[in-house]
């Protein structure tokens, strides 16, 4: 019960989603020196929507949790939040994975292959599979930067 005291309140973790989402979008459009509306389009067309809120979500849950890890608190329940959402994320990444290969290989199924039309379908199919790897190869790693960060804080918190 204790360490239930130790998480923001609901509107701070709005406002905390928001506005780390708001700064990587920032900084993402710095780096790659696009605008702001061409990462978002990017970022539907490659990974989709469904993906990238529920990663989002995942991802702001497991920082706060290792984020609100303090010594002299219980925090057994904020270690598990954190762990299980970083086991979440590699459950999303591997699920949108097989989303990704499954649509694939059905919009393959759908059309009569030809000469004329290979180059088309193999067009409609490495897209599908290109949100397939893309998800694995951003989820998988967040997933293990989290957990490892969760756990590494937990434990030297705990043995202070």
């Amino acid at each position: 019960m204790f360490a239930i005291k130790a998480i923001p309140s609901t509107a701070n973790l709005i406002g905390l989603f928001l506005g780390t989402g708001i700064i990587l979008l920032a900084v993402a459009s710095y780096l790659t020196q696009m605008p702001v509306i061409d990462l978002v389009t990017w970022l539907q067309s490659v990974f989709s929507w469904g993906f990238v809120i529920i990663f989002s979500a995942l991802f702001s849950i497991g920082v706060v949790a290792g984020a609100s890890i303090q010594a002299s608190k219980n925090n057994t329940f904020l270690y598990d939040v954190g762990i299980q959402a970083a086991n979440g994320i590699s459950t999303l990444a591997l699920t949108f994975t097989l989303l990704g290969i499954s649509l694939g290989i059905g919009s393959l199924s759908e059309q009569p292959l030809s000469p004329s039309s290979v180059n088309g379908i193999i067009g409609e199919l490495t897209e599908q599979f290109s949100m397939a790897f893309m998800t694995t190869v951003v989820g998988l790693p967040s997933s293990a930067i989290i957990r490892a960060w969760v756990s590494l804080r937990y434990s030297k918190i705990e043995t202070e």
